[in-house]
C-alpha cells in the first residue's frame, strides 16, 4: 500500500452559497490495483480560483488515479503529478520484486 494526499469535495449541498470547496485527506493506495494515472487540470483550477485548502503551494500538480474494482472502476484524485505517483507506486512494486522468500 502507499500512501498518497487525496483532494475530496467538501462542498456543503443544505448551505444557500453552494460554492464548491476541497479539502484533503490520507488515502492509501494498493498498487495492484491501479490502471490508469492522469495529470487532472480541473483542479489546477480549482486551485487558482481557491477553493482548495490554504497552503497549497500555488505551482502543485493533480493526478487522478483510476482503479480496478470489478465492475466497477473507481478513481481518487490526489497532490502531485503523475510521473511522481508513477515512481511511487514502482518502488512498491520494486521491492515486492526484489524480495527473497525462504
Amino acid at each position: 500500500m502507499v500512501k498518497f494526499t487525496e483532494v475530496f469535495e467538501t462542498t456543503n449541498k443544505h448551505a444557500k452559497n453552494m460554492s464548491k470547496k476541497y479539502s484533503l485527506r490520507e488515502v492509501f493506495i494498493n498498487p495492484d490495483h491501479v490502471v490508469c494515472v492522469r495529470t487532472d487540470p480541473s483542479f489546477r483550477r480549482h486551485l487558482t480560483e481557491g477553493m482548495m485548502p490554504e497552503g497549497i503551494d500555488g505551482r502543485q500538480e493533480f493526478s487522478r488515479i483510476y482503479l480496478n474494482r470489478g465492475q466497477v472502476g473507481l478513481d481518487v484524485v490526489v497532490v502531485g503529478d503523475p510521473i511522481l505517483v508513477e515512481r511511487r507506486l514502482n518502488l512498491v512494486n520494486d521491492a515486492k520484486s526484489t524480495l527473497i522468500k525462504g
